[in-house]
């Protein structure tokens, strides 16, 4: 502002966006997101999502891995996927990226890695792996562990919800028993993943139109983390999805993007965290939604919005 020779067509947007090195610029959005960020990290939820329109690479939709601060809402950095490749890969560049000193790390069971594990340990913080099949043995002897009559006898941590007719009930345990996983597999007492500290269940018992349903998912954790940090960590890695991954496709029409030249899509998923990252700083009783429109109207939102002193 105030563009003294007009505002830039959409073509020559598009040729900014084309152009510009993916990489340095989610770095720079990295680097600016520290200023928003507060001192200490808390939780910090690591996820994947899918442009289906977009084109990442020799005609793979884009997919972008997202690392999500559930108690601040931002999005303190993002890495894509190459085309012929998964979020193992992404993620410990993704990581490398962040400033993770203090932080607990979840992950759902495609980062359930030792390499990973022991990068975010590298980085100061420590983690909360899911356990499924990518990992079978090892789930199926946690889940085992769990069904013992001294688990089962322990009390859980519970919590309770009930919404639109739907009732859940989740039990959490942890137990910091780990030392029967140090097998000789490997190596004689060589730990399967590193720095483990403790194992953890949480299950849910979801009551809905006279139907129940019951599920149980398992944890690792180089943390020895208790049952009622374990029961905020795994709802604060769910909101990634109603909070993030939810908001971008209404509020930002994500899956609608049909770039496909170059560096845009990559560049433009940054632009989308970068504006969520300062609707969201903003605060207000407002709508995301209505606050990105007030800004779209109003130059002087827009400009609060932008500078960070938008009340």
């Amino acid at each position: 502002m105030p563009f003294a020779q007009g505002i830039p067509s959409h073509d020559t947007l598009n040729d900014v966006m084309n152009a510009l090195d993916g990489g340095l610029f989610s770095g720079a959005f990295t680097a600016w997101v520290e200023g928003l960020r507060e001192d200490e990290p808390d939780i910090v939820a690591i996820d994947g999502k899918t442009s289906r329109r977009a084109k990442g690479g020799e005609r793979h939709p884009l997919h972008v891995v997202s690392a999500w601060a559930p108690r601040q809402r931002l999005v303190p950095g993002q890495e894509k996927t190459d085309a012929k490749s998964n979020e193992i890969s992404a993620i410990p560049l993704l990581l490398e990226r962040l400033h993770l000193t203090g932080a607990l790390v979840t992950i759902d069971a495609m980062g359930t890695q030792t390499k990973i594990a022991e990068t975010i340990l590298a980085r100061g913080a420590d983690d909360l792996l899911a356990l499924k099949d990518n990992q079978r043995s090892l789930a199926e002897e946690v889940a085992l562990f769990f069904d013992t009559p001294e688990q089962r006898s322990l009390a859980p941590f519970e919590t309770t919800d009930a919404d639109h007719g739907r009732v859940e009930t989740r039990r959490h345990r942890v137990s910091h028993d780990v030392a029967w996983l140090n097998g000789d597999r490997c190596a004689p007492g060589e730990p399967r993943f590193p720095g483990l500290k403790a194992i953890a269940m949480a299950g849910a018992r979801v009551e809905r139109g006279g139907k129940t349903t019951v599920a149980r998912r398992f944890f690792l954790s180089s943390l020895p983390l208790d049952a009622p940090l374990l029961a905020r960590a795994v709802r604060a890695h769910w909101g990634i999805e109603n909070r993030l991954h939810w908001v971008l496709d209404v509020v930002f029409h994500d899956d609608l993007m049909r770039l496909r030249t170059d560096n845009g899509p990559r560049n433009m998923a940054t632009i989308k965290h970068m504006a969520m990252n300062l609707i969201q700083n903003a605060g207000g009783k407002h709508s995301l939604k209505v606050r990105r429109k007030a800004a779209a109207r109003d130059h002087d939102c827009l400009k609060a919005l932008i500078t960070g002193t938008a009340q």
